[in-house]
């Protein structure tokens, strides 16, 4: 954060606070702190900044933390303050909807469907910038603007920081909402309510505050009971020690390689400290979003390494279980393992694009949406009354059925420590796939409600990974859609898969080109609308289809199981890139289009086994892959960002590098 604004027109007791409010904004992280009393004057400041502002009314009283959480805060470019004191005063009230704010106004124009109230602050991204400088001007010359948002214009006679707010709202800027938790916040308009605000800052310890904060608010069942209880204390210490949360990550991922290397051996000592060494590494793996939380660390970089760590180490857990099941004499260990990892990548592929289509839903307004008080429109009723009754048993049910990440450490630990590594895996399997059928068939009835195309708001053949054969190809008929032929190639790759488990040796290499026949249609919708109400699920669909393919060729052509997962372990990695990128809002990465598509790769595979090499096919071209890979990250995080700090010069642009 390189500037900051205190806006003290029309405040009560602006001269105090607002003095006050600046060396706060200060200790939060601004270089440059101004008080401005002028709308006029705000705006002209905000033409020449050229990077991210945080702007605040001078009617707040705050613990300085608060301020610095929002303008460190990670979730969006541009976020709001919110509080729960009721909107009086003029004060603009706020709806939100999964962290966003989708309306703000006075109470009338919300229909009293309120959730909090404008906190007089908030940080507000470069892209966001040209909007409030607008704002700015329109307020101040007394204009009312009617926008997308449902705000429906500005709030009248209230603070200037509210009609600044109201009318960004108005003009469709996207905010997200920063809620203040256990630190304090109040806006005060006379003496007493000042008195009453700076007692309640004084009462609470600042730093304490902080460091149970680094806890999330809401997590899993076992991450809450199991693991934040005794955390913070080494996240604090950690802290002292000054490792970053890219060290501890790393720490992690060392935890989760040794225990790997623990359950691919035989003997039950080898097995419980292995299952140790995962708790403890799981412990770790928390510990650095808790440190990035305290320590107000965060990076793109570093939540894009957080996200491919945790799956690496996943993986990795699950090649040294298939390992050791087989070194313990069950055939199928690998098989066993190929499945989790492939069962876990669909379901996280869901699980990403659900998510963006919630947040596209909450977005927009809901008659735009389309929800017509159907089935699905009850269940998300449900969901979020479940959602609320927080640590209720039905609460914890639902958090627990749908088996994130915690469960499924501490179902791997427990079972592999009391039984072994085939019990381990079999257990995953199985709860995972209940977990997909519940999750899928819930978001499915709900994501029909919503009638949301989210793939229409972001390059869909990026996301579905096309190359360039479906990208040249010319567009296939309108039906089927995009989502019936992802299905279809899902369904002809688990064929040839099922054939060649059952068929062995009887079923010839030859018989993949029928099964690629089915597959390559899918690349003829790849620049059709993908506005369908269950378009989300493209693809995973188009994951489950290329892993099942190349499962399916390498069975045929008799390649060695941890030759398979090693394959399949790559093209994860190629695939939790995107993800990761879509969800820090990155652009594609640089070598993507050298990474030759689903069905360039499945096209190389399938002539691979023709020849009769589909062992060497997959070896190689999964080197490759993994070498492109690795070029790509460095280009995207080291080699071009390099170059661009060369090109901007000596003075920056940005606000601070969380590193």
């Amino acid at each position: 954060m390189t500037l900051a604004i205190v806006l003290t027109a029309d405040a009560p007791a602006g001269g105090v606070l607002g003095e006050r409010l600046a060396a706060q904004c200060r200790d939060a992280g601004a270089d440059d702190v101004r008080i401005v009393a002028d709308l006029r004057q705000l705006a002209d400041l905000v033409d020449t900044a050229t990077g991210p502002m945080l702007v605040t009314g001078a009617d707040l009283v705050a613990h300085t933390a608060v301020l610095r959480h929002l303008a460190t805060s990670p979730v969006g470019p541009t976020v709001s303050l919110v509080l729960t004191d009721p909107p009086t005063h003029g004060r603009t009230a706020v709806r939100e909807d999964r962290g966003q704010v989708v309306a703000a106004g006075s109470p009338e124009q919300l229909d009293g469907h309120v959730s909090g109230t404008f906190g007089a602050a908030l940080r507000v991204g470069t892209a966001d910038l040209p909007a409030l400088a607008a704002a700015a001007r329109s307020v101040a010359a007394g204009v009312v603007p009617v926008g997308p948002a449902p705000a429906g214009g500005t709030v009248v006679g209230g603070p200037a920081v509210d009609r600044l707010f109201a009318d960004l709202a108005a003009r469709g800027t996207l905010a997200f909402a920063h809620r203040v938790r256990l630190l304090v916040a109040h806006r005060i308009a006379d003496a007493a309510e000042l008195a009453a605000a700076e007692a309640a800052v004084a009462a609470v310890d600042e730093d304490r505050a902080e460091l149970r904060l680094s806890v999330k608010e809401r997590d899993d069942f076992f991450t809450t009971y199991f693991v934040s209880t005794w955390s913070p204390y080494v996240t604090k210490a950690a802290a002292r020690l000054g490792l970053s949360p890219t060290t501890v990550t790393m720490i992690s991922v060392a935890f989760a390689v040794a225990a790997a290397l623990l359950f691919g051996a035989v003997g039950r000592p080898a097995l419980v400290t292995g299952a140790v060494l995962l708790y403890l590494g799981f412990v770790l793996d928390c510990v650095d979003g808790q440190l990035a939380r305290y320590t107000r660390t965060f990076s793109a970089w570093g939540g894009w390494l957080d996200t491919m760590a945790d799956r690496a180490k996943e993986y990795v857990v699950y090649a040294g279980l298939g390992y050791g099941a087989t070194l313990a004499g069950f055939r199928y260990g690998w098989a066993l393992a190929i499945a989790a990892m492939t069962l876990q990548t669909v379901r996280h592929m869901t699980d990403t694009w659900y998510g963006a289509l919630h947040d596209e839903a909450a977005r927009r307004p809901k008659a735009a949406a389309g929800g017509g008080g159907g089935i699905g429109d009850r269940l998300s009723a449900a969901s979020n009354r479940v959602q609320a009754d927080t640590g209720s048993v039905t609460y914890w049910l639902k958090r627990t059925v749908v088996f994130p990440i915690g469960e499924r450490w501490a179902l791997i630990a427990l079972t592999v420590a009391l039984f072994d590594q085939r019990i381990a895996l079999i257990a995953v399997l199985a709860w995972g796939v209940l977990a997909f059928a519940y999750t899928g068939a819930l978001r499915t009835l709900r994501a029909r409600s919503m009638r949301v195309g989210v793939l229409d708001t972001v390059d869909a053949a990026l996301h579905r990974d096309d190359g360039l054969l479906a990208r040249v190809r010319p567009a296939a008929a309108r039906r089927p859609g995009p989502l019936e032929l992802a299905v279809l190639a899902a369904l002809a790759a688990a064929v040839l898969l099922v054939l060649a488990l059952v068929g062995g040796e009887a079923v010839p290499q030859w018989t993949a080109v029928v099964a690629l026949a089915l597959l390559l249609p899918a690349g003829g919708r790849a620049r059709a609308p993908h506005g369908g109400a269950l378009d989300w699920l493209v693809p995973a669909a188009l994951r489950a289809a290329e892993y099942l393919f190349a499962i399916a060729v390498g069975v045929l052509g008799d390649v060695p199981p941890w030759v398979i997962f090693g394959y399949v372990f790559v093209l994860t990695l190629h695939h939790y890139d995107l993800t990761a990128r879509l969800e820090k809002r990155k652009v594609a990465p640089p070598l993507h289009a050298a990474t030759l598509g689903w069905e360039g790769r499945s096209v190389l595979l399938t002539l691979a086994a023709i020849a009769g090499i589909a062992g060497i096919g997959m070896v190689t071209l999964g080197a490759y892959l993994l070498v492109v890979f690795v070029g790509s990250v460095a280009l995207a995080w080291v080699v071009l960002p390099a170059r661009a700090a060369r090109a901007a010069g000596p003075v920056g642009a940005g606000g601070r590098s969380p590193g």
